[in-house]
């Protein structure tokens, strides 16, 4: 398997290293403009014979979900068949789907990205099944759904598992039961870029785990002299990319004692400004006060980490992995948005 995965790691690296970074400009509501076109890249089918394989046909069966313990805490997983114990993982830009009434496609798709492979059946497998799923032990059967995907390349039209409504998926860098390599990971090559969570079976949620703060050396946008910035740890088990730090914002129109969350929900909080979520107190780095680090419960239940009492978010144009796509910076900087004006977080 370990041969497998250097591999794939490697075609990985090869395959994305001729995209060219780009910065991400935005347009006036805070959204990133297009990004221009990309060279497609080549790469190899990740066929190891388990959690990693692609999806190449229509199920043949039913579906079942069951629940594993992790580092996150208990989460969902493949309940049986050859990918039983697989990690399975939500995207919070694909409710942009559901949010828009099915008028935007889901953000891991079918359609062009800069891999050069599709997101929905070779880098992150959609979960099929044939018939209503199956509830493994610790799964409420009431959550666990289905809907119908007809933009699977090569497949004809199936049914998706989802879980209190958000799509389950694979990742391709997961070869064996256990591995977490697509936890936390704010994924620059879906369309829109989103964040890739474990996800809770008491009530679909995402599984963060412990969030950590710390100090971020970056530029705004991408020129000028570096600031020292309040940044979160994301992507912490992503082999290409590990433990990457990516800068955190305020909006000015929250209000420190709103406990419930701020102005940012609904499109503004699952697509370009999607909160800082913990599953515990955050831990404060070196250089980061812990006395200002605080949570709030917002209004879907998940825990958001705030910072001198105001609530913390990440900006979707942030989201790169070096020489690959994107590129270091503070995007988000004074960006006026119809939720108002997010601000990143300066330090001495």
């Amino acid at each position: 398997m370990r041969s497998n995965r250097i591999r794939g790691l490697a075609t990985l690296a090869t395959a994305m290293a001729v995209v060219l970074a780009t910065s991400v400009p935005t347009g006036a509501a805070g959204m990133p403009a297009a990004r221009s076109a990309l060279a497609p890249a080549a790469l190899a089918a990740t066929t190891s014979g388990h959690c990693a394989d692609a999806v190449t046909a229509a199920p043949t069966g039913p579906a079942t979900v069951s629940v594993a313990a992790t580092a996150y805490g208990t989460v969902l997983v493949v309940g049986s068949g050859p990918y039983a114990g697989c990690s399975l993982y939500l995207l919070t830009s694909d409710q942009l789907h559901s949010l828009t009434s099915g008028a935007e496609p889901y953000a891991c798709g079918g359609g062009p990205n800069p891999i050069g492979k599709p997101c929905d059946t070779v880098l992150w497998p959609a979960l099929l099944t044939r018939g209503s799923p199956t509830a493994g032990p610790g799964v409420d059967p009431h959550l666990l759904g289905t809907v119908l995907r007809d933009d699977l390349p090569g497949i004809p039209a199936a049914r998706q598992v989802t879980y209190a409504g958000q799509p389950l998926y694979r990742f391709f860098l997961d070869e064996v039961p256990g591995e977490t390599e697509g936890a936390d990971l704010f994924d620059p090559v879906t369309s829109p870029a989103g964040i890739w969570y474990l996800v809770q079976p008491s009530r679909g949620l995402p599984a963060p785990g412990r969030a950590r703060l710390v100090v971020e050396s970056a530029t705004l946008g991408d020129r000028g002299p570096a600031r020292k910035v309040l940044a979160a740890v994301m992507d912490p088990d992503f082999s290409v990319f590990p433990a990457a730090a990516f800068p955190v914002y305020t909006l000015t129109v929250d209000r420190a004692e709103d406990r419930r969350g701020g102005a940012c929900d609904g499109i503004c909080s699952a697509v370009p400004w999607p909160p800082v979520l913990t599953s515990a107190w955050a831990e404060a780095g070196l250089g980061v006060d812990g006395r200002a680090v605080g949570v709030i419960v917002r209004q879907d239940g998940t825990r958001q980490v705030t910072y001198d009492r105001k609530p913390l978010y990440f900006f979707w144009g942030d989201a790169y992995i070096p020489g690959i796509i994107g590129a270091k910076g503070i995007h988000g900087a004074d960006v006026s948005t119809a939720w108002g004006e997010f601000e990143p977080v300066r330090l001495r």
